[in-house]
């Protein structure tokens, strides 16, 4: 019941989005995921580490970045995201990203990101309230559309797959 009221608020395009137990598993030991977003020629850019944390009902990843960000920039246009879990040779998805102004995500954020990375922690890197406050840092949330093939590797400047299936391996 609560799966469907949250495919309801969520939209039609994601409705069956939500993350395999294929990626579960290897989200559970990963301190980093790879993303890639799609530039305008429908090519890969280059998948880049970010700190990672998950979304309270466990369906969604949660990011933070700089608003001037390339991700951003193109997130903004409505680009997919290519994200690898744990090395750039990982388990691949392909999803859909929003930014979100949510205090609930960006606390969501603080807490588990100050809890799992110690350069938060001690060094004071990363999200902060007063980065979300000021604008210096966006909250993203990247909800999975459908797992990408066991061996699929990060190309910069190659065509990146559709965001749904088209009924081959693409």
């Amino acid at each position: 019941m609560l799966a469907l009221l949250a495919a309801a608020l969520v939209g039609p395009q994601m409705a069956h989005a939500e993350i395999s137990a294929r990626d579960a598993h290897a989200l559970a030991d990963a301190k980093l995921i790879y993303i890639a977003t799609v530039r305008k020629d429908g090519n890969q850019s280059k998948a880049a580490p970010v700190w990672f944390t998950l979304s309270a009902d466990n369906h969604a990843i949660l990011i933070q970045t700089g608003p001037q960000t390339w991700k951003v920039k193109r997130i903004k246009r409505g680009s997919p995201v290519l994200v690898w879990i744990g090395t750039a040779e990982g388990p691949a998805f392909i999803g859909k990203a929003e930014i979100t102004p949510d205090p609930g995500v960006q606390q969501k954020i603080l807490t588990d990101m100050h809890a799992k990375y110690w350069e938060n922690r001690v060094l004071g890197v990363g999200p902060s309230a007063e980065r979300f406050k000021s604008g210096d840092r966006l909250a993203i949330v990247i909800t999975p559309v459908r797992d990408l093939p066991d061996g699929f590797s990060s190309g910069p400047g190659t065509p990146a797959p559709k965001l749904e299936s088209s009924g081959s391996n693409s």
